[in-house]
């Protein structure tokens, strides 16, 4: 036997696992399945049930777990601190593989299982969890987006009533309430996003290097950094870029040529927050975001298209500063 391999699909409730090993000749073959809760009594049931049926301490043992919302992260942590290798895949990783296996039905088992096979024959990327000081800022940052989509909606809600027919002011009156009750939640969940960045000086220091780039908030800052546990599993702006969904894919085979488009396929936190900045360091004519647009415009004569190449400048400018830890200089060029 080579490796042990220990698939783990998440749901809210249950945990199913499966502990698959793989031999020599590459075959690879389920020893045990289980279930458990998603608790932390269902944890220690787990490492008691997976010491039982793994014996061979020198044969090493790789837990692969689907990033299935945010129910796994509870799971992972506490594999992590039990001193075990963790590796978590995409949901769509993971699908695209079970696919390939040929797979037609759909369960928890079938699904622990094909994890358990992926993590048997595959080399995957270690799993490390983010800093606590990063894990608080997200929830801060991802509860401001979720008061902001509100406001949106009802905002909308609010314009329709007014322009019915049939208005009624006792729902207009309502939802005014309700706009101004999330404006003073915004503004709270604002002071503690820069009360929370502002806490740890190096960070602090860090975040007014970037925001010295005019047109970029403070917000914008936090959120990637939120996202990216700060960067610390980068190791290029590369990884970056397809990590946000900002690389190129593109669609030809023979004769056929399709659309070059970015794959999408990334954080959508890091694109949603970086949609804004760009329209506005093209404004403000910040360093030299506004000779990049109108050399990409006149190249492709699409707006949007270089709107976006410029968010993914401005994303790798902002991973280039943090990491050196330098100030914004407005004549750096821009290829």
């Amino acid at each position: 036997m080579l490796k042990y391999a220990l698939g783990i699909d998440v749901s809210k409730k249950d945990i199913h696992v499966c502990l698959s090993v793989i031999d020599a000749k590459q075959q690879v073959k389920v020893k045990a399945s289980s279930k458990f809760t998603n608790s932390m009594q269902g944890f220690k049931g787990l490492l008691v049930w997976l010491s039982r049926h793994k014996k061979e301490s020198d044969i090493p043992l790789v837990n692969v777990i689907e990033a299935t919302g945010v129910y796994y992260e509870a799971c992972s942590l506490f594999l992590f601190k039990a001193g075990l290798d963790v590796v978590v895949v995409l949901p769509n990783k993971a699908k695209k593989y079970l696919q390939a296996l040929g797979l037609r039905s759909k369960n928890d088992k079938i699904d622990a299982a094909g994890l358990a096979r992926m993590g048997a024959e595959q080399c995957l990327e270690l799993w490390q969890p983010m800093d606590e000081f990063f894990y608080t800022l997200r929830a801060m940052t991802r509860h401001h987006q979720s008061l902001q989509e509100l406001k949106t909606n009802i905002n909308n809600q609010l314009h329709a009533d007014e322009h019915s027919i049939y208005s009624t002011k006792a729902v207009m009156n309502q939802l005014k309430k309700l706009i101004a009750t999330i404006e003073k939640q915004l503004k709270e969940t604002d002071q503690s996003i820069h009360d929370h960045l502002y806490s740890n000086d190096e960070v602090g220091q860090r975040v007014d290097h970037i925001i010295d780039i005019k047109g970029l908030s403070y917000m914008t800052v936090a959120t990637i950094l939120a996202e990216t546990n700060g960067f610390a599993l980068f190791k290029s702006a590369s990884q970056l870029v397809r990590y946000s969904g900002y690389d190129v894919i593109e669609n030809q085979s023979g004769g056929h040529r399709g659309k070059t488009k970015i794959s999408k396929k990334g954080n959508s936190h890091i694109r949603r927050a970086m949609h804004m900045p760009a329209f506005t360091v093209v404004r403000c004519g910040s360093g030299a975001f506004k000779t990049f647009f109108e050399r990409i415009l006149a190249r492709h004569n699409q707006k949007m298209k270089a709107y976006v190449a410029v968010q993914r400048k401005l994303l790798v400018m902002i991973y280039t500063l943090w990491k050196k830890n330098e100030a914004f200089n407005p004549d750096t060029k821009i290829n």
